[in-house]
Formats: structure tokens, C-alpha cells, sequence
């Protein structure tokens, strides 16, 4: 990174401001990423015009080339070049070539029916009916320049969200607040008084050099004298990382791309468009109101569909000057209590929505309407073939082969006139997930509604999958471990028979972990290493996830010695629990099962009474919630070996767990 671009200076005399308006804490909170800190900076950067880019890239296309991608008779993005000519995406082909004659329009990759791949076809326009749409070369290149902007973050201070294909937000605090301390020594120093709330020092700055960057004016001019902040030094330092990011994408992939940074999403997301293309908007935490105030409201994420008009109707305006006049007590009898203040705080651009790096797709569509209708089954299957090779292929981008995501269940979607009806089904996990698979899941579904009769002439087709899981091994779900009915039973039999194949090795089970806000009974247990591999990027750390199979199979009442919670019928038990029967190989698992009970039991009991406690001062339910309590607790006194017992009275070889 290029030497630091602003002057040092000792701190000036007779500045009037001996220290920073910041403090210690609030410089700590910095390295954890914490949306309460003022010297947050989040970065929103923004491909321009990307999938004309990828086609201008893709064709080796001059950059002043004017081109606009191309959609059956459509408009779907349109390059700088051509928008100088007063294109827009609301244009036709024909009229955007009578605006400019010399417009290149690339139609998008399609899916030709009878063919296994997307490809671009010349005469995709005007093959509406035999043709599907596909943006899978958009999505490649969307992953590829993704990973490059995380390759040239430290892996261990980055967090990225995918806003879609072409924006990201990357909360960049924790990596500014390594970069201040290397290069403001005196920040490490423990704060006066072992105080943190204690103001820090000023910055030993007087200017600050901001480049090329477009830095949003403020409201008074003569404050541009006053010597910067803290927060004035970090959103530079962000600047300077966007600004590597960018020159990296460009120089490697050949994109350009806009920021804005910013000291949240909002704002660093308006800011990423006020200036493009291929340029960067800083916009500081005393810039913010002069930045909003000549901007309408309705360009705010959220404020731009049904809520917006709400709020336009209702105050009669949609300039943000004009609603900063309304009283957070009038916003909130007009609009309701949680959107009033929302409103009131996000026109002052306050936000404090977190960067989550774990955004996944919860769900896959593709689907196609017919012009003409199609009307013989023939017809469908194509389609549905086509369908399950484009979901497919994503499925491939998400990790399927790799068996970190995969869908748990299918659903198709048909209509006809006025009328749309649906079928799904579950995917079956016990095998490996292939495009073959998915078409005769989508076939099978398809007969299903053939079978109610009327379904020609059929005008729209869409298939999709979802219920995505994480962290699979062997492409297998543990909901294929966690067996009910029947299924229990048999697996039963075959323990006690001994006869479970290589399939079901234990080395081969499931490790998923998951998030879990309160973990309960996890904290008595010791954290355990992941044997799936994981994601690297998914940004989980290992003190967030829990085992999602050891914790459903100990809630169900099942021991949890055995390995991951599955039968081992190598195993000769010697130790056999007296309060659940369970069969245990020593005196070392027994007591590690017996301290189990206890901490369950503790964690019962204490979120009983919690419960009780929580409930009993809502209205009209306590009363009823009283009694559950109640009742509750009878149960548990009456019990064989209840929960009082085992904490007053312990078992052979038990011994207390200390807690507090």
C-alpha cells in the first residue's frame, strides 16, 4: 500500500481542540465489526453497467463502443457509451438503433429447446418460443470478480456481503483499525486512568489528502479548516483500500466499478451511484446531511415501492428536506411505531444494519412462458429437461459436487389461462444429486398434474428448488439420519444385527454445524472440529456454530456418547445409564453422559422459570401460561428420577459440575 496520504504535523495550539470527540471504546469496538461504533466505515462498490461489461469483455469490444445487452425486443443494461446517445433500458432494439446506428445489441445467452447447454445464438431474438433465457455467463463472472475483491482484503479482516450479481458492501472497521494502530502508535497506548471511556488524543494530522475521490461537500464551507477526526482519518484509510480493491479488479478482470464509502449501508450505497462510472464517493459522518438534503427520499432502498407512495401520499412530498420537518411523533400515528422512527432515523441517515457475510440463495427458479403455448407432454419435457440443466448448473456454482449446499426439496409450477397450479416433493439425499435426478423429479411432478386433468394449452412452466442446507458429507443431509416410525425401527434391527455397511461408517456421517444465538446446552460441552471442511468464506467462526446433529439427537432424549449420535455396533457397552438405559463403552463415557443429564436438567429448570417470569406479565395469557408453568413443575417432581433428585442427590461415579 502507497505511503500514507495525509500530512503529519504535531498537534497544532490554539486549535481550540485538545482531543478527539471519540473514544478509547469506541475505537475498540471498531475491531469487532460493532454497528455502535461512530468510526464504522462500510464500503458499497458497484459494477457499472455490468452485464454490457461482461459482453464488451467477453467480444473484446472498445471501451467508447456504444452496446446494450439485449433481451428478446428488450433493453436489459445499456454501456455509458450509448446511454450519451439517450438510451435507456426502456427503449426498444429498434428505437435504440435509430438514436444511435452504430449500437452493437448483444442478445443473451439462451437455451435452444432440444440442445443440453446455453449458448449465444444469433437469432435468439426472434426464437422467443423455442428459446429460454440464461444469465449463467453473468453469474460466472459475478463469482470470479467477487473472489478476486476477497483476495486482495486479509483474509482474517474481511467482511463481505453479496448485495446480488453485481454489488457487494464490505464492512472494512476491523481492517482500519489494524492499519490505525500501525500507523498511530500512540493508539495503543492504554487509555488515561484504565478509562475507556476517556476521549482519545486528536490525530497528529492537519490534512488530509482525498485524491481522486469525489468528497461530498460540507453544509459549511469554512469547516473544511478544522483539523480532522478520527473518523475523518479511518473513512480515508477505507477510501485508500477501496481504491486498491478497484485498481486490482480492473487491472486483473478488466471491470470498473463505483464505490461509496461511508459509515453505513444506506448512505455508502447512495454514494456508490452519485458519482459514475468508475469513480468512488466518500461521503463523512459530518458531509451526511449536507449529502441527503437535496436527494428524494424514494431513492432510499426500501422507500421506493408501496411504503414509499405511502409516505408520499401521506406527507405529500418526497424531498428529504421536507420530511426532516416532521415531528417522530407525527411519523409515528401515521405510519405506526417501528416504521415511524425507522423513517425518522433513516432520512438523518442513520442505519444500523450489520455487512452479513452469509448471505446464501435460499432458492433457484427457472422458468419460461410460452408464446405460443405449448400443447403436448413432449413439449413440457423438453422444457423440463432444459429447466433441471440450468438449475443444475448453479447448483454446481453453489457447491453441490463439493457437498457443501444442496437443495432438500422440488417444486413445479404450471399454468394455464387464469389457472396455476403447483406439486412438490422432497429430494432424495441419500444418493448423489444430479441433473438426471432432477428431471425425473420434475417429470414425476408433472404427471401428477397431467393426472387432474386440463393442462393444454399450458402458458408457463417454472421449476424450482430450495430448503438449501450447509455442510454436508457425502452428499447427505442429517435429515437422512434422523429417522422416525418404521425407518427407527429397522435401523434398530440392524444394529442389534450388526450388520451396517460401509455406507453408513461413521468416519462417513455429517458434521453440519449451524449459528445458534443461545446455545444453551452447548456451553457445557467442549467446541468440536468440523470433519465436512466447510466453506472458508462462509465467515463462520468456530465460536459461533454448534453440532447441529449431536444437539438434535440430544434433545430427542438419545445418548451423546456415541459418535455424532449414530449406532456403532462394533462397540460392546459396558456402563449402562440408570435414568435413560442407555448403553455406554466405559466408566469415562458414563460419567461424561450423567454430567449431560445434570446440565440439561439445570438448563430446564432455569429456562422454565424464565419462561414463567417472561409470561407472567403479558396480559390476558399469564393466567394460562401461569398454570403451564404449573404443571410443569408437577411433572417434573413426580418423575422417576427428575430433575431435583440428580442435582441434590448424585449417582455412582457423578460428580458436580461447577458453574458461576
Amino acid at each position: 500500500m502507497s505511503s500514507p496520504p495525509f500530512h503529519l504535523s504535531s498537534p497544532v495550539h490554539g486549535t481550540g481542540r485538545r482531543k478527539s470527540q471519540f473514544t478509547y471504546r469506541q475505537l475498540s469496538l471498531l475491531a469487532s465489526y460493532s454497528a455502535s461504533s461512530p468510526l464504522r466505515v462500510i464500503a458499497h462498490i458497484d459494477l457499472d453497467a455490468f452485464y454490457a461489461q461482461c459482453e464488451m469483455i467477453r467480444r473484446d469490444i472498445a471501451e467508447d463502443q456504444p452496446l446494450a445487452v439485449q433481451q428478446w425486443q428488450g433493453l436489459i443494461a445499456v454501456n455509458y457509451p450509448a446511454r450519451a446517445f439517450g438510451i435507456g433500458r426502456h427503449c426498444t432494439v429498434t428505437d435504440a438503433k435509430k438514436m444511435c446506428p452504430n449500437l452493437i445489441a448483444q442478445h443473451v445467452a439462451t437455451w435452444k429447446e432440444g440442445d443440453e447447454k446455453w449458448a449465444y445464438h444469433d437469432d435468439a431474438a426472434s426464437h422467443i418460443g423455442t428459446h429460454k433465457v440464461s444469465l449463467d455467463p453473468y453469474r460466472l463472472e459475478s463469482r470470479k470478480i467477487l473472489a478476486l475483491m476477497k483476495e486482495s482484503l486479509p483474509p482474517d479482516l474481511q467482511k463481505v456481503e453479496k448485495a446480488s450479481v453485481d454489488e457487494v458492501f464490505v464492512d472494512l472497521s476491523a481492517q482500519i483499525h489494524s492499519i490505525l494502530l500501525q500507523r498511530f502508535p500512540e493508539l495503543t497506548n492504554p487509555p488515561p486512568y484504565d478509562d475507556p471511556t476517556e476521549k482519545l488524543p486528536v490525530p497528529p494530522v492537519t490534512a488530509l489528502d482525498w485524491q481522486a475521490d469525489a468528497l461530498v461537500d460540507l453544509e459549511d464551507v469554512e469547516a473544511e479548516a478544522d483539523d480532522p477526526d478520527w473518523d475523518d482519518v479511518a473513512i480515508l484509510i477505507g477510501s485508500e483500500i477501496v481504491r486498491d480493491v478497484r485498481a486490482q479488479v480492473r487491472r486483473t478482470l478488466g471491470y470498473t466499478c463505483s464505490a461509496g464509502i461511508a459509515g453505513n449501508k444506506m448512505i455508502s450505497k447512495l454514494g456508490s451511484g452519485y458519482k459514475k462510472p468508475n469513480q468512488q464517493t466518500v461521503i463523512r459522518n459530518r458531509a451526511v446531511q449536507h449529502f441527503l438534503s437535496d436527494m428524494k427520499f424514494t431513492k432510499i432502498r426500501n422507500l421506493g415501492g408501496k411504503l414509499g407512495d405511502q409516505v408520499v401520499s401521506t406527507f405529500h412530498t418526497e424531498a428529504i428536506k421536507d420530511l426532516l420537518l416532521v415531528p417522530v411523533e407525527q411519523m409515528k400515528l401515521k405510519l405506526g411505531d417501528d416504521t415511524g422512527v425507522w423513517l425518522y432515523n433513516i432520512i438523518r441517515g442513520i442505519d444500523s444494519s450489520e455487512v452479513n457475510s452469509r448471505t446464501q440463495i435460499k432458492s433457484m427458479l427457472s422458468a419460461k412462458s410460452f408464446r405460443p403455448h405449448i400443447n403436448n407432454r413432449e413439449q413440457a419435457d423438453k422444457w423440463l429437461r432444459i429447466f433441471a440443466a440450468d438449475i443444475f448448473s448453479r447448483l454446481v456454482e453453489e457447491g453441490v459436487l463439493e457437498n457443501k449446499r444442496r437443495p432438500k426439496t422440488i417444486n413445479l409450477h404450471h399454468r394455464m389461462g387464469g389457472q396455476t397450479r403447483s406439486r412438490q416433493s422432497s429430494i432424495p439425499q441419500g444418493k448423489t444429486l444430479d441433473e438426471a435426478t432432477l428431471f425425473e423429479l420434475a417429470k414425476s411432478l408433472f404427471s401428477q398434474i397431467i393426472q387432474e386433468g386440463r393442462v393444454w394449452p399450458c402458458a408457463n412452466l417454472s421449476l424450482s428448488v430450495g430448503g438449501f442446507e450447509d455442510g454436508i458429507t457425502g452428499n447427505r443431509g442429517i435429515g437422512a439420519f434422523l429417522l422416525k416410525g418404521d425407518e427407527a425401527r429397522e435401523s434398530k434391527a440392524v444394529e442389534r444385527d450388526g450388520s451396517i455397511g460401509p455406507s453408513t461408517s461413521t468416519h462417513e456421517r455429517p458434521e453440519k454445524k449451524r449459528r445458534v444465538d443461545n446455545p444453551g446446552i452447548q456451553r457445557f460441552f467442549p467446541k468440536r472440529e468440523s470433519s465436512s471442511g466447510g466453506d472458508s468464506n462462509r465467515g463462520v467462526d468456530d465460536d459461533d456454530v454448534v453440532d447441529t446433529a449431536k444437539l438434535e439427537i440430544e434433545s430427542k432424549g438419545a445418548s451423546p456418547n456415541r459418535t455424532g449420535g449414530h449406532p456403532n455396533p462394533i462397540t460392546e457397552y459396558t456402563k449402562v445409564c440408570t435414568r435413560c438405559d442407555a448403553r455406554l463403552e466405559d466408566a469415562e463415557a458414563l460419567q461424561s453422559h450423567l454430567d449431560w443429564h445434570l446440565a440439561k436438567d439445570l438448563q430446564d429448570e432455569e429456562r422454565g422459570s424464565r419462561t414463567f417470569a417472561n409470561d407472567h406479565s403479558t396480559g390476558p395469557r399469564s393466567h394460562k401460561n401461569t398454570a403451564a408453568a404449573s404443571s410443569l413443575s408437577s411433572k417434573k417432581s413426580t418423575r422417576g428420577s427428575s430433575s431435583t433428585s440428580s442435582t441434590n442427590k448424585l449417582e455412582h461415579g457423578q460428580s458436580k459440575l461447577k458453574f458461576g
